[in-house]
C-alpha cells in the first residue's frame, strides 16, 4: 500500500558534533596519543605475559608433577587447590591494579585528547 505521505523529518541531533575521519587520524599520528598507548602497553602486556606463564605453569606442574601438586598442607588442603585458588586471586589482583592503573594514568590522557577532539569538532 502505497501513500503520498513525505518521510518523517529526522529530528535534530544534539549531541556533541563528530569528528571527522582524519581528525581520527591527525589523533592517532599525535605524540600525545603515543604516549597514551605506551602507558597502556607498557602496563598490560607485561602483566598478560606473567599471567599467561603462571597459568601455565600451573598446567604443567598439575600434568607432570603430581606428586608435588599432591603434597598434603593441612587437613584435606593439598598444593594443586592453593595453586588453583591462586588462580582467582590473582585475576582479580590482576583487575584491580589495572583498574588503579586506568583511573590514575589512562584515563586523564585520554579525557584530555576527547575533550580536544570534542572541542574541535
Amino acid at each position: 500500500m502505497a501513500t503520498d505521505a513525505s518521510p518523517p523529518k529526522a529530528s535534530p541531533d544534539t549531541g556533541p558534533a563528530q569528528p571527522t575521519t582524519e581528525e581520527f587520524v591527525e589523533v592517532q599520528a599525535s605524540a600525545e596519543f603515543a604516549e597514551l598507548r605506551h602507558a597502556h602497553r607498557s602496563f598490560a602486556f607485561p602483566l598478560t605475559v606473567a599471567f599467561v606463564l603462571w597459568y601455565l605453569l600451573y598446567v604443567l606442574l598439575s600434568n607432570y608433577a603430581g606428586g608435588f601438586m599432591g603434597t598434603k598442607l593441612f587437613g584435606n588442603v593439598n598444593v594443586a587447590l592453593v595453586f588453583g585458588l591462586a588462580q582467582f586471586l590473582t585475576t582479580f589482583l590482576i583487575a584491580w591494579f589495572y583498574s588503579r592503573h586506568a583511573a590514575t594514568k589512562l584515563d586523564p590522557k585520554a579525557a584530555v585528547i576527547k575533550s580536544r577532539m570534542e572541542a574541535d569538532a
